[in-house]
């Protein structure tokens, strides 16, 4: 059974049911669940003690010190908070990142999806030209029968009919290699019978190259998270250099004298911080490798925004050249292969034209229409690229041309 989807649903389908778009989700997920614990403290220590045991009676213990305590290392609040704000920093690198694969997922999509419409229109154009040629081969075969036309024309007629069957090859393998693509897009499984139903998009001016720019550098989800991988790495180094504050160890314990002791309970409280000062060779390097990332995550920014300029503009330039095709073929070639065509018809009807005219007519009209459709299709590719290339829907902006229409074919020769 085949299933019929527009396109905006295929978009929702792959949006939902893409396994790289749930692997990423759940990666956003773990980012999230990390923001609870990045302000934890260190496991508690719970410490055990004895001293003072005689060796010559190491099983008398009423003769040795027993302790038990509790220690906890206390970083300052100031340290805490920025691991938290590293870890949200984190979430948000992700949250982009996810953002960032929606949007090439559903480009990828509606570059599928018109594939697909112009494989479904060039099998009707197919269709129409196989009911054609059927037709006029069995003409042909009747008047070579009567010896009006000679055997040449006939084997061009059957020519022209196997090079169909080629045809169809070609595009029933286009059709299910897209149809294959498209599933894989949606999570569905390879196999599966589709069809894009609706129409192709309808074209806009493009706005200015400058507008593509700075809605790009607004949208775009993977300059959005160098831009937080920046900010994360300077907490990082902040971070580093609050190393150098001491920690504070904290602890508590319960000691058990040695009998005949004037007091036998007693308690016991330490209070330890660590010396960062004393190892600064190392945390000066922690606080340079930091400084570092940021400035490989500033580079990384320039050199993303330059690819993502050069993007916007080869989209742009496919996108403008797909329309001025589209517009040469509706206002000027198919009306010539449409008039062409008529004329070898109506001669060819009246017993004035050669088969082989009608033929090559009929073959240059059939590419005309081909290339019809291959223009709307790029057309939309086009659009799904540039909207990829800004990171968001091109602004709407009035209509650069009216809907193309593809005429048919018409083919009745007239008995005298």
């Amino acid at each position: 059974m085949t299933a019929h989807l527009t396109v905006e649903r295929a978009v929702e389908d792959a949006l939902t049911g893409n396994p790289e778009i749930r692997a990423a989700v759940r990666r956003l997920s773990l980012a999230q669940m990390k923001t609870t614990t990045a302000r934890s403290l260190d496991d508690p220590m719970l410490m055990v003690r004895d001293w003072d045991t005689p060796i010559r009676k190491p099983w008398d213990l009423n003769q040795a010190q027993l302790m038990v305590s509790l220690q906890q290392t206390i970083p300052g609040k100031e340290k805490r908070d920025l691991r938290g704000k590293i870890a949200g920093d984190d979430v948000e690198v992700a949250s982009d990142e996810l953002e960032s694969l929606r949007q090439e997922v559903a480009a990828s999509v509606r570059e599928t999806c018109a594939a697909l419409l112009r494989n479904a229109d060039e099998m009707r154009l197919h269709n129409e030209q196989a009911a054609v040629l059927n037709q006029a081969l069995s003409a042909t075969l009747a008047e070579y029968t009567t010896g009006k036309v000679p055997q040449a024309d006939v084997l061009r007629a059957q020519m022209a009919l196997t090079r169909l069957s080629e045809h169809l090859i070609e595009l029933e393998e286009e059709r299910d290699g897209s149809r294959a693509q498209l599933n894989a897009l949606m999570g569905h499984s390879p196999d599966e019978a589709v069809e894009i139903a609706g129409s192709y998009r309808t074209a806009t001016v493009l706005p200015p190259i400058e507008e593509l720019e700075r809605l790009a550098i607004e949208h775009r989800p993977e300059l959005a998270a160098l831009r937080k991988q920046i900010t994360k790495s300077g907490d990082e180094s902040r971070l580093a250099r609050l190393a150098m504050k001491p920690d504070l160890t904290v602890a508590a314990g319960y000691m058990l004298m040695p009998t005949g002791s004037f007091s036998r309970s007693a308690y016991m409280a330490e209070l330890t911080m660590n010396l960062p000062s004393l190892n600064r060779a190392r945390h000066d390097g922690e606080t340079k490798q930091a400084d570092a990332a940021t400035d490989v995550a500033q580079a990384e920014l320039n050199a993303r925004t330059s690819t993502v300029f050069l993007e916007i503009r080869q989209a742009e330039i496919a996108e403008q050249s797909a329309q001025r095709r589209v517009k040469l073929y509706r206002d000027t070639l198919l009306p010539q292969a449409e008039a062409a065509f008529k004329a070898s018809t109506a001669a060819y009807q009246n017993d004035r034209g050669e088969f082989t005219n009608l033929i090559d007519s009929q073959n240059l009209l059939l590419d005309i229409r081909s290339d019809t459709y291959k223009a709307l299709s790029e057309e939309d590719t086009g659009s799904a690229q540039l909207e990829r290339a800004i990171g968001a829907a091109l602004p709407d902006i009035n209509p650069a041309q009216s809907k193309t229409v593809i005429p048919n074919f018409n083919i009745e020769r007239t008995s005298k």
